[in-house]
């Protein structure tokens, strides 16, 4: 037979309670906001993804049919496209760019105060002025970029730059060997033969001669199907300022034994960049990465100024466009929600992808 404990807990003492309900009540205002202003909306975007509802009129069950015919929908299906074509292209290019500015500024440049406010400043501009901006920017007839590209010259630049190949391709084969000074000659060795064949190659069919004649021929960015996603990835480069800001204070974290040990062994620059600066800010690489996934699948106010409809031909027409026309404009909003809840799944898939692929590469400071 067992005996209750007489230290047995039955439940809260009054204190105990006084200071729950306390606790509760300060943060009453939140849990309000939060069940009002989220949790309410997404339990019934959820209800109504499975509706014919039209705002107008009271939601009428259909089940699945908004989720089955997103499946035939050819207008989302090209939204999709055009959505993944611009994440493939703003993610890796957003986090090159910006991890190159972060390193080159932390390379102990003197105000650096001042360039980390130059490089963030742009990603506090509205997204309408922005989009007004970047307008005049990509403009076929008037716009500066295309008056900067026709002036531009490329051919004297590939001259010079099939002139000069033997000592670049020699400075790469240098940076590239391993350490030590015979690999590091061997390399530079190589490179220079490799450059010296490419120029030979260049001078005998014609082609070296011929480059001065070439001149950029610009495209009209936002009128053409081909160059509007790309116009948009450029465009994209703009605010990427904050994730200099994050990177920089990530590579200020790394540990300065780790590079005096690489230099030590031997290392380059290359090879100190490698083997310890990225593993080092790979947490803060798969953060910014996440945060792209997600800004990239939902890219709305820019596209929605500059290219109206997708225009041209719908090449410019992204999902979240695409939703807030089937919601707002069409009033469909049952089927708007069912193609939020299909972009939230993609999101999340995508993340969780993100995140198991960085299983075996995104070194933390504990490991």
């Amino acid at each position: 037979m067992q005996f209750p404990s007489p230290h047995r807990r039955r439940g809260l003492s009054r204190g105990e309670w006084r200071e729950l309900l306390t606790g509760l009540a300060f943060i009453s205002p939140w849990i309000i906001g939060f069940t009002v202003f989220l949790a309410y909306p997404v339990v019934m975007s959820l209800y109504f993804s499975l509706c014919d509802f039209s705002v107008l009129q009271p939601p009428q069950f259909i089940g699945f049919a908004n989720y089955r015919q997103l499946l035939d929908d050819d207008v989302f299906r090209q939204a999709l496209v055009n959505t993944a074509t611009y994440a493939a292209g703003a993610i890796p290019l957003g986090i090159l760019v910006a991890l190159t500015i972060a390193m080159l500024l932390n390379t102990g440049v003197k105000g650096m105060a001042v360039y980390r406010t130059i490089f963030f400043l742009p990603s506090m501009v509205p997204a309408v002025a922005l989009a007004i901006l970047w307008m005049w920017i990509f403009n076929g007839k008037y716009g500066i970029l295309n008056y900067a590209l026709q002036q531009f010259p490329l051919g004297s630049l590939l001259q010079g730059l099939a002139v000069i190949a033997p000592a670049l391709f020699a400075l790469a084969g240098r940076a590239m060997a391993g350490p030590g000074g015979h690999s590091r000659r061997r390399g530079a060795v190589v490179g220079a033969a490799i450059g010296m064949l490419l120029l030979m190659a260049l001078f005998g069919t014609g082609l070296l001669p011929a480059m001065g004649a070439w001149r950029l021929k610009p495209p009209n960015w936002l009128s053409d199907a081909f160059w509007v996603k790309p116009a948009f990835i450029i465009m994209s480069l703009w605010g990427t300022g904050n994730a200099v800001v994050i990177y920089l204070a990530g590579l200020q974290d790394v540990p300065v034994h780790l590079y005096e040990a690489a230099d030590l062994d031997g290392a380059n620059w290359w090879q100190k960049t490698r083997n310890v600066t990225l593993p080092m800010v790979s947490p803060v690489i798969l953060f910014n990465g996440i945060m792209a996934i997600i800004g990239t699948f939902n890219y709305f106010a820019i596209p929605f100024i500059m290219a109206p409809g997708g225009q041209p031909a719908r090449s410019a027409y992204f999902l979240a466009v695409n939703l807030y026309d089937n919601a707002f404009m069409y009033l469909r909003m049952g089927y708007a929600s069912a193609m939020a809840w299909v972009l939230f799944v993609i999101v999340f898939v995508l993340t969780m992808l993100a995140m198991k692929l960085s299983e075996k590469h995104v070194h933390y400071g504990s490991e």
